[in-house]
Protein backbone atom coordinates (compact mmCIF):
# COMPACT_ATOMS: atom_id res chain seq x y z
CA UNK A 1 0.00 0.00 0.00
CA UNK A 2 1.10 3.63 -1.10
CA UNK A 3 0.08 6.66 0.79
CA UNK A 4 -1.71 9.28 -2.08
CA UNK A 5 -1.93 13.00 -0.90
CA UNK A 6 -4.59 14.58 -3.18
CA UNK A 7 -4.77 17.93 -4.61
CA UNK A 8 -8.29 19.24 -5.88
CA UNK A 9 -8.34 22.21 -7.88
CA UNK A 10 -11.83 24.73 -8.23
CA UNK A 11 -11.05 27.45 -9.56
CA UNK A 12 -7.45 27.73 -8.98
CA UNK A 13 -7.24 26.98 -5.41
CA UNK A 14 -6.87 23.69 -3.41
CA UNK A 15 -10.14 22.71 -2.30
CA UNK A 16 -11.76 20.03 -0.55
CA UNK A 17 -15.62 18.91 -1.14
CA UNK A 18 -18.25 17.62 0.86
CA UNK A 19 -19.72 14.35 -0.78
CA UNK A 20 -18.91 16.02 -4.09
CA UNK A 21 -20.84 18.63 -3.20
CA UNK A 22 -19.67 22.08 -5.30
CA UNK A 23 -22.00 23.88 -2.96
CA UNK A 24 -19.96 22.41 -0.07
CA UNK A 25 -16.29 23.14 -0.88
CA UNK A 26 -13.59 24.43 1.53
CA UNK A 27 -10.46 26.08 0.55
CA UNK A 28 -7.75 25.35 2.39
CA UNK A 29 -4.75 26.71 -0.39
CA UNK A 30 -4.57 29.53 -2.97
CA UNK A 31 -1.37 28.17 -4.48
CA UNK A 32 -1.45 24.23 -5.17
CA UNK A 33 2.20 24.25 -6.58
CA UNK A 34 3.38 25.28 -3.30
CA UNK A 35 0.98 22.63 -1.23
CA UNK A 36 2.38 20.25 -3.90
CA UNK A 37 5.57 20.78 -2.88
CA UNK A 38 4.62 20.25 0.70
CA UNK A 39 3.09 17.38 0.57
CA UNK A 40 6.28 15.66 -1.89
CA UNK A 41 8.32 16.93 0.82
CA UNK A 42 6.57 14.56 3.38
CA UNK A 43 7.83 11.59 1.48
CA UNK A 44 5.30 10.53 -0.83
CA UNK A 45 5.71 8.82 -3.75
CA UNK A 46 2.66 9.83 -6.13
CA UNK A 47 0.80 12.62 -6.15
CA UNK A 48 -3.12 12.71 -6.84
CA UNK A 49 -4.63 16.19 -8.95
CA UNK A 50 -7.94 16.40 -9.91
CA UNK A 51 -9.23 19.48 -11.61
CA UNK A 52 -12.76 20.10 -10.48
CA UNK A 53 -13.99 22.46 -13.41
CA UNK A 54 -13.61 20.46 -16.21
CA UNK A 55 -14.52 17.38 -14.59
CA UNK A 56 -18.02 19.44 -15.21
CA UNK A 57 -17.07 20.58 -18.48
CA UNK A 58 -16.19 23.81 -17.60
CA UNK A 59 -13.45 24.80 -19.26
CA UNK A 60 -9.59 23.28 -18.86
CA UNK A 61 -8.31 26.40 -16.67
CA UNK A 62 -6.40 24.42 -13.86
CA UNK A 63 -4.68 22.90 -16.99
CA UNK A 64 -1.53 25.51 -16.36
CA UNK A 65 -1.28 25.11 -12.72
CA UNK A 66 -1.38 21.23 -13.50
CA UNK A 67 1.84 21.82 -15.77
CA UNK A 68 3.46 23.94 -13.23
CA UNK A 69 2.88 21.30 -10.58
CA UNK A 70 4.41 18.93 -12.62
CA UNK A 71 7.72 21.21 -13.32
CA UNK A 72 8.50 21.67 -9.64
CA UNK A 73 7.99 17.77 -8.24
CA UNK A 74 9.63 14.48 -8.91
CA UNK A 75 7.05 12.06 -8.48
CA UNK A 76 4.54 9.53 -10.17
CA UNK A 77 1.27 12.16 -11.05
CA UNK A 78 -2.38 10.50 -11.44
CA UNK A 79 -4.34 13.12 -12.65
CA UNK A 80 -8.18 13.56 -13.37
CA UNK A 81 -11.10 15.62 -14.09
CA UNK A 82 -12.32 16.55 -17.79
CA UNK A 83 -10.29 13.93 -19.41
CA UNK A 84 -12.43 13.51 -22.50
CA UNK A 85 -10.90 13.41 -25.92
CA UNK A 86 -7.73 12.58 -27.47
CA UNK A 87 -6.65 16.33 -27.45
CA UNK A 88 -7.29 16.12 -23.69
CA UNK A 89 -4.61 13.30 -23.36
CA UNK A 90 -2.16 14.02 -25.74
CA UNK A 91 -1.95 17.73 -23.61
CA UNK A 92 -1.84 16.05 -20.73
CA UNK A 93 0.70 13.11 -21.63
CA UNK A 94 3.05 15.89 -23.68
CA UNK A 95 3.39 17.64 -19.93
CA UNK A 96 4.57 14.79 -18.15
CA UNK A 97 1.69 13.64 -16.11
CA UNK A 98 2.27 9.85 -15.89
CA UNK A 99 -1.56 8.47 -15.14
CA UNK A 100 -4.77 10.02 -16.32
CA UNK A 101 -8.14 8.81 -14.84
CA UNK A 102 -10.51 8.20 -17.09
CA UNK A 103 -14.35 8.68 -15.46
CA UNK A 104 -17.08 10.10 -17.16
CA UNK A 105 -15.59 8.92 -20.65
CA UNK A 106 -14.68 5.55 -19.49
CA UNK A 107 -18.32 5.18 -18.15
CA UNK A 108 -20.30 6.46 -20.88
CA UNK A 109 -17.80 4.81 -23.70
CA UNK A 110 -15.63 2.09 -21.92
CA UNK A 111 -14.33 0.59 -25.27
CA UNK A 112 -12.57 4.29 -25.84
CA UNK A 113 -9.41 3.27 -23.69
CA UNK A 114 -8.40 0.52 -25.72
CA UNK A 115 -8.18 3.13 -28.57
CA UNK A 116 -6.16 5.51 -26.19
CA UNK A 117 -3.78 2.31 -24.61
CA UNK A 118 -2.96 0.90 -28.36
CA UNK A 119 -1.87 4.89 -28.91
CA UNK A 120 -0.72 5.85 -26.34
CA UNK A 121 0.69 3.20 -23.81
CA UNK A 122 -0.40 1.72 -20.22
CA UNK A 123 -1.31 5.34 -18.82
CA UNK A 124 -4.99 4.95 -18.06
CA UNK A 125 -6.53 4.41 -14.39
CA UNK A 126 -10.61 3.94 -14.44
CA UNK A 127 -12.23 6.24 -11.59
CA UNK A 128 -15.22 4.64 -10.55
CA UNK A 129 -17.00 6.90 -8.12
CA UNK A 130 -20.15 5.67 -7.07
CA UNK A 131 -22.75 6.25 -4.63
CA UNK A 132 -25.18 3.67 -3.07
CA UNK A 133 -23.51 1.55 -5.87
CA UNK A 134 -24.21 3.29 -8.67
CA UNK A 135 -21.23 5.17 -10.91
CA UNK A 136 -21.88 8.87 -11.25
CA UNK A 137 -20.33 11.24 -14.02
CA UNK A 138 -19.95 14.57 -14.68
CA UNK A 139 -18.13 16.02 -11.78
CA UNK A 140 -20.50 13.51 -9.87
CA UNK A 141 -23.72 15.31 -10.99
CA UNK A 142 -25.14 13.21 -12.91
CA UNK A 143 -26.12 9.20 -12.68
CA UNK A 144 -25.13 6.40 -14.96
CA UNK A 145 -27.20 3.71 -14.55
CA UNK A 146 -24.51 1.72 -14.09
CA UNK A 147 -23.34 -0.75 -11.07
CA UNK A 148 -19.86 -0.04 -10.15
CA UNK A 149 -19.06 -3.96 -9.85
CA UNK A 150 -20.46 -4.15 -13.81
CA UNK A 151 -18.12 -1.08 -14.91
CA UNK A 152 -15.00 -2.63 -12.84
CA UNK A 153 -15.20 -6.34 -14.69
CA UNK A 154 -15.04 -4.45 -18.20
CA UNK A 155 -11.61 -2.43 -16.85
CA UNK A 156 -9.18 -4.39 -17.66
CA UNK A 157 -10.68 -5.82 -20.67
CA UNK A 158 -10.54 -2.02 -21.96
CA UNK A 159 -6.44 -1.94 -21.21
CA UNK A 160 -7.26 -0.35 -17.84
CA UNK A 161 -4.16 -0.86 -15.60
CA UNK A 162 -5.91 -0.05 -11.98
CA UNK A 163 -8.72 1.24 -10.51
CA UNK A 164 -9.69 4.48 -8.36
CA UNK A 165 -12.63 3.87 -6.23
CA UNK A 166 -14.73 6.24 -4.18
CA UNK A 167 -17.32 5.94 -2.35
CA UNK A 168 -19.10 9.20 -2.73
CA UNK A 169 -21.02 8.64 0.60
CA UNK A 170 -17.87 8.64 2.21
CA UNK A 171 -15.86 11.54 0.18
CA UNK A 172 -14.51 14.71 2.57
CA UNK A 173 -16.91 13.19 5.66
CA UNK A 174 -13.23 12.03 7.59
CA UNK A 175 -15.83 8.88 8.21
CA UNK A 176 -13.33 6.24 7.65
CA UNK A 177 -12.94 4.50 4.17
CA UNK A 178 -14.85 2.03 2.52
CA UNK A 179 -12.54 -0.81 2.68
CA UNK A 180 -14.91 -3.82 2.06
CA UNK A 181 -16.75 -2.19 -1.31
CA UNK A 182 -12.96 -1.28 -2.43
CA UNK A 183 -11.88 -4.93 -1.84
CA UNK A 184 -14.89 -6.01 -3.67
CA UNK A 185 -14.00 -3.66 -6.61
CA UNK A 186 -10.28 -5.54 -6.94
CA UNK A 187 -11.86 -8.82 -6.29
CA UNK A 188 -14.30 -8.60 -9.32
CA UNK A 189 -12.50 -6.41 -12.03
CA UNK A 190 -8.44 -8.13 -11.06
CA UNK A 191 -6.76 -4.93 -10.65
CA UNK A 192 -5.29 -2.73 -8.38
CA UNK A 193 -7.53 -0.56 -6.39
CA UNK A 194 -6.51 2.68 -4.77
CA UNK A 195 -9.16 3.66 -2.16
CA UNK A 196 -10.59 6.95 -2.18
CA UNK A 197 -12.63 8.33 0.27
CA UNK A 198 -13.60 9.09 3.80
CA UNK A 199 -9.89 8.83 5.51
CA UNK A 200 -9.51 10.23 8.94
CA UNK A 201 -6.89 9.58 10.68
CA UNK A 202 -4.08 7.24 10.49
CA UNK A 203 -5.98 4.15 12.38
CA UNK A 204 -7.51 4.17 8.58
CA UNK A 205 -3.96 3.56 6.99
CA UNK A 206 -3.40 0.75 10.02
CA UNK A 207 -6.65 -0.68 9.31
CA UNK A 208 -5.88 -1.54 5.43
CA UNK A 209 -2.15 -2.02 6.01
CA UNK A 210 -2.87 -4.66 8.54
CA UNK A 211 -5.65 -6.32 5.84
CA UNK A 212 -2.69 -6.78 3.77
CA UNK A 213 -5.08 -7.59 0.75
CA UNK A 214 -3.43 -8.17 -2.32
CA UNK A 215 -5.57 -5.90 -4.21
CA UNK A 216 -5.35 -2.73 -2.41
CA UNK A 217 -2.35 -0.80 -4.18
CA UNK A 218 -2.76 2.52 -2.58
CA UNK A 219 -4.93 4.79 -0.50
CA UNK A 220 -6.12 8.42 -1.54
CA UNK A 221 -6.13 11.17 1.29
CA UNK A 222 -7.04 14.70 1.33
CA UNK A 223 -9.15 16.69 3.90
CA UNK A 224 -7.99 14.72 7.18
CA UNK A 225 -3.90 16.25 5.91
CA UNK A 226 -5.47 19.52 5.71
CA UNK A 227 -7.10 19.82 8.78
CA UNK A 228 -3.66 18.01 10.63
CA UNK A 229 -5.72 15.09 11.58
CA UNK A 230 -2.35 13.13 10.21
CA UNK A 231 1.01 13.47 10.22
CA UNK A 232 1.73 12.73 6.15
CA UNK A 233 5.48 11.77 7.04
CA UNK A 234 4.84 9.80 10.12
CA UNK A 235 2.51 7.91 8.43
CA UNK A 236 4.32 7.36 5.11
CA UNK A 237 7.09 5.96 7.12
CA UNK A 238 5.19 3.71 9.04
CA UNK A 239 2.42 2.33 6.46
CA UNK A 240 3.88 3.01 3.32
CA UNK A 241 5.56 -0.03 1.37
CA UNK A 242 6.24 -1.08 -2.29
CA UNK A 243 3.34 -2.76 -3.99
CA UNK A 244 3.64 -5.82 -6.12
CA UNK A 245 2.46 -4.58 -9.30
CA UNK A 246 5.47 -2.40 -9.25
CA UNK A 247 5.34 0.96 -12.05
CA UNK A 248 2.79 -1.10 -13.76
CA UNK A 249 -0.21 0.34 -12.42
Amino acid sequence: MIIIPAIDLLDGSCVRLFKGNYNKSTTYASDPVEMAKKLVSSGCERLHIVDLDAARDRGKNNREIIRKIRNKIDVVIETGGGIRTDADVKDLLDIGIDRLILGTVFAKNPEIADRWTSKYGNHFIAGIDALKGEVKISGWEEGSSLRDTDLAKQAADNGIISIIYTNIDKDGTLEGPDIENSIRIAEVSKLPVIVSGGISSENDFKLIADLNHPGIGGVITGKAVYENRIDLQKAIGKYQKSYEYGEKW
